[in-house]
């Protein structure tokens, strides 16, 4: 999953189009590696990550120098800042996992500046934008149930401009953020899914009869390339607004 989330930050982050010198806060960090892009690529002035894993966010003070960024254990939906003190507020591809998207929403409004930015993006699961949307498919074809983030209709495009308006941002602009990836072989991707966090242990749990029928099913649904590569496409819905001044 790192190398996809990393493809649709760099469009994210692009399209955004962040001035340099800002003061951040990535909400729900995980590991750091958003974090991480925003340090090398958008010159901030400060950049705060907040996550309610303490173990993630000992992984993520490995990424980063002190100095470069700094992490603390946090809410979402009640984040441990004072009103105003950002430039910009983010969710990577957090949304979904929100117990409550308005609240969080809502929060990221809060601590920027008047005229700050608050901007999200999330994997389109609704829409079959999930990097292994075709697995998730297939697993359920065969009965096998697909656990889904608690709040997964938060990223659909609708839900997203319903929470950035009840939040009162200003500015609104929506973007579908398509990329591509390419897997030598099947083989590589059957490999590779087995890492993914949400697909991970329910393929481990799978019969020995029901992998190889999946394994099978896969094989046939996706299409090789000529050399017996397979490209895949994953799609997110992103959205930026501004508080208002």
């Amino acid at each position: 999953m790192g190398k996809w989330s990393r493809l649709v930050g760099d469009h994210f982050l692009r399209w955004l189009s962040p001035a340099a010198g800002w003061r951040w806060v990535d909400v729900g960090c995980g590991n750091g590696a958003f974090t991480e892009m925003v340090v090398r690529q958008c010159s901030p002035r400060e950049v705060q990550g907040v996550d309610p894993s303490e173990a993630q966010l000992a992984f993520a003070r490995t990424r980063l120098a002190p100095e470069l960024a700094s992490f603390q254990l946090g809410d979402a939906m009640s984040l441990p800042f004072a009103d105003g003190v950002f430039d910009a507020a983010v969710m990577a591809l957090v949304i979904f996992f929100v117990p409550d998207p308005a609240r969080g929403v809502a929060e990221m409004a809060r601590v920027v500046r008047p005229g700050g930015s608050v901007s999200s993006y999330a994997w389109d699961i609704r829409g079959g934008g999930f990097p292994f949307d075709a697995m998730q498919v297939e697993m359920m074809a065969l009965g096998t149930p697909v656990i889904w983030p608690p709040s997964v209709d938060a990223a659909r495009m609708d839900a997203l401009r319903a929470l950035w308006a009840g939040a009162g941002l200003v500015d609104v602009e929506t973007r579908e953020i398509a990329v591509q990836r390419t897997f030598a072989d099947f083989d590589a991707y059957w490999r590779i899914a087995q890492t993914s966090p949400r697909l991970g242990s329910t393929l481990a749990a799978m019969s020995s009869v029901d992998s190889t029928l999946l394994k099978d099913r896969l094989r046939q649904r996706l299409a090789a390339n000529a050399d017996g590569s397979i490209t895949l496409e994953a799609r997110a819905n992103a959205i930026k607004g501004r508080r208002v001044t």
